[in-house]
């Protein structure tokens, strides 16, 4: 694996997740994979699991962890080429991303959308820009469009915890405050289609996702109808594709609820966490013994282990 940024970089998904529960039950094999070696994660917004998971996954493999906040703690980037550079922005990307390139053999970056320029966003400025001048392997640690590294967890929680031949998995949009992008959803409906599962998507009318990432789902308008019998309940806030950046108004009612998920088959529930507690789910639901956000969150770290001994592997 040469880099990890989609779906579309995996070889054997069916592996890399059997790699991934391997590593968690065996927390010292590989111990020393990363001796001698490095990873640089570079932050150009907040995290709390996706930072500490990925540490964590590189202590595990003997891994010398750097972490940086990018624009904080160090130069502002510039990501377009042409441009005289007499604004706020010291350092080029052509630059930045093969000087870091020179002191780990993995960079790890993180960045979100602006949730201004459609076009923009889905052209993935950031990320492409290190993937085209690092002269070592990019992990994403979740991007304008994509968060690949929290689909692969899903993947591997839905495989312990969901005990069906073939799950009913809904991924239900829920309001929320801020305009969100759409990483999450689209990578977990990109990954689902790879694992060979149908979803049903449900959001209200303006909040369907790119055709790219829902196609081979189904998508409804109708939250109580596709809840209806569901086995896993992924519910997610995204601001609208369509219009785009947008959060809309009215829609307190699609809140997950304790009255939504008696609909189900005693579904599991997932959200990828930080959760705005009774405006996306309520705390009947996410406190609930059927909720698996602490066992997604736990699978992070052995996501991130698999993904950084596949690429220091190659």
């Amino acid at each position: 694996m040469k880099q990890f940024t989609s779906i579309n970089d995996v070889p054997d998904l069916k592996a890399l997740i059997a790699l991934a529960r391997t590593g968690k039950a065996n927390p010292q094999l590989h111990a020393s994979l990363g001796e001698g070696k490095a990873v640089c994660l570079l932050f150009l917004n907040p995290s709390l699991r996706t930072r500490l998971s990925t540490q964590r996954a590189a202590a595990h493999l003997g891994l010398t962890c750097m972490v940086m906040d990018v624009g904080r703690d160090g130069w502002q980037l510039e990501f377009s080429d042409g441009v005289i550079m007499n604004g706020n922005k010291a350092e080029h990307v052509r630059e930045a991303a093969q000087v870091v390139s020179q002191y780990c053999d993995v960079i790890g970056l993180r960045t979100f959308s602006a949730l201004k320029d459609r076009d923009e966003d889905y052209s993935e400025p950031v990320l492409s820009a290190f993937v085209k001048y690092a002269s070592v392997p990019v992990l994403s640690l979740e991007s304008a469009i994509r968060h690949p590294l929290q689909s692969l967890t899903d993947l591997i929680t839905i495989e312990e915890h969901v005990k069906v031949a073939k799950p009913k998995i809904v991924l239900s949009w829920a309001p929320h405050p801020r305009a969100l992008p759409q990483a999450v959803a689209n990578s977990f409906a990109e990954w689902t289609r790879a694992a060979g599962h149908e979803i049903t998507i449900a959001c209200p009318q303006g909040f369907e996702l790119s055709d790219a990432f829902s196609n081979g789902h189904i998508v409804t308008h109708d939250q109580d109808a596709a809840l209806a019998g569901a086995d896993v309940v992924y519910t997610k806030n995204w601001s609208s594709f369509k219009d785009y950046g947008a959060i809309g108004e009215g829609l307190d009612d699609w809140q997950i609820t304790a009255d939504k998920m008696a609909l189900t088959k005693e579904a599991k529930f997932m959200h990828c966490l930080p959760v705005r507690r009774n405006v996306v789910v309520s705390d009947a639901v996410i406190d609930s013994a059927n909720s698996l956000v602490f066992a997604q969150a736990d699978n992070r770290t052995w996501a991130a282990k698999s993904v950084l001994q596949m690429l220091l592997h190659d």
